[in-house]
């Protein structure tokens, strides 16, 4: 899945400019056709990610090269210490958080966490966290107001686990609480979809005084698969279950590439294929 199949002709375009760059020499110069393929490149890239069907903005989401939560910490902050464990049960991998700094200003980040191979994805159940990670969470943003310390969550995950145990332990009061209690919470929220934004799992660290969603990134109610699993009985529906589930966004462009979408929403315009880019330094952040 490294390489969606909407992007091969993208790939093919980028591989010929760089088997043109390796074939120059001081004697022969490639170099205009080395522009005018990086001019077409561009127009591609383009013509590709602004016109995006429902089901490839999904795609986009999930792509295995995208940045994860312990990325964007990895990138944007000076410290982080992360903490562990809700206090009642044990600690969940697939939601982290603690204390950071960015640019001098202490923050709680709280986020989803995927796995880049099978075996961190199982360490990481996948993103899908189970009630003490949610509960966990909610210590965590009781913390930060306690020392009047801004939160920001960022979502990715394909919803909360629906496994039996994770139902055994409360897994919808665990989220219902959360909403309830975040509503509360006496220090600013900023909430981020920097992924997928499945359902339940998404909203129970979700609600916030300001939600940005990013350009390809969705927020729905239920993944595709699972309304397709719902209403046709089969989750190979799930491309036209992304159409019924609207998951594109419009909106007016702003100031530094903002969209505003809502009183309090925002989404947040994307270079063409940057966020599943090569430079986002993922390979190192877990």
């Amino acid at each position: 899945m490294a390489t969606l199949e909407f992007e091969k002709p993208i790939l093919e375009l980028e591989d010929k400019i760089n088997g043109l760059r390796q074939m120059g020499s001081k004697r022969v110069t490639l170099e205009p056709e080395i522009k005018r393929l990086e001019s077409k490149l561009e127009k591609l890239k383009n013509d590709i990610y602004n016109n995006m069907t429902p089901w490839q903005r999904v795609q986009i989401a999930r792509h295995p090269k995208r940045p994860y939560t312990l990325d964007y910490i990895r990138m944007m902050t000076d410290e982080f210490l992360e903490l562990h464990g809700d206090r009642l049960f044990a600690d969940d991998n697939a939601m982290i958080g603690g204390f950071a700094k960015i640019e001098g200003q202490k923050v709680m980040i709280i986020g989803h966490q995927k796995g880049r191979d099978v075996k961190e994805n199982v360490l990481r159940n996948f993103g899908c966290a189970h009630p003490e990670g949610y509960r966990k969470a909610m210590r965590l943003m009781r913390l930060a107001a306690k020392f009047h310390v801004p939160i920001i969550c960022l979502i990715d995950t394909p919803g909360a686990y629906p496994g039996i145990g994770a139902e055994e332990r409360g897994q919808a009061q665990a989220i219902a609480e959360n909403l309830r209690d975040m509503a509360g919470i006496a220090t600013p929220i900023i909430a981020v979809i920097i992924g997928e934004g499945g359902s339940g799992g998404a909203l129970g660290i979700g609600v916030a005084d300001r939600v940005f969603i990013l350009q390809h990134a969705y927020y729905s109610v239920i993944s595709p698969e699972g309304c397709a699993s719902i209403l046709w009985r089969s989750s190979s529906k799930a491309p036209q279950a992304a159409e019924a589930l609207k998951l594109l966004i419009d909106g007016d462009v702003g100031l530094l590439g903002i969209r505003r979408i809502g009183d309090c929403c925002f989404m947040v315009l994307e270079g063409d294929g940057d966020a599943c880019g090569k430079d986002n330094g993922h390979d190192n952040a877990n």
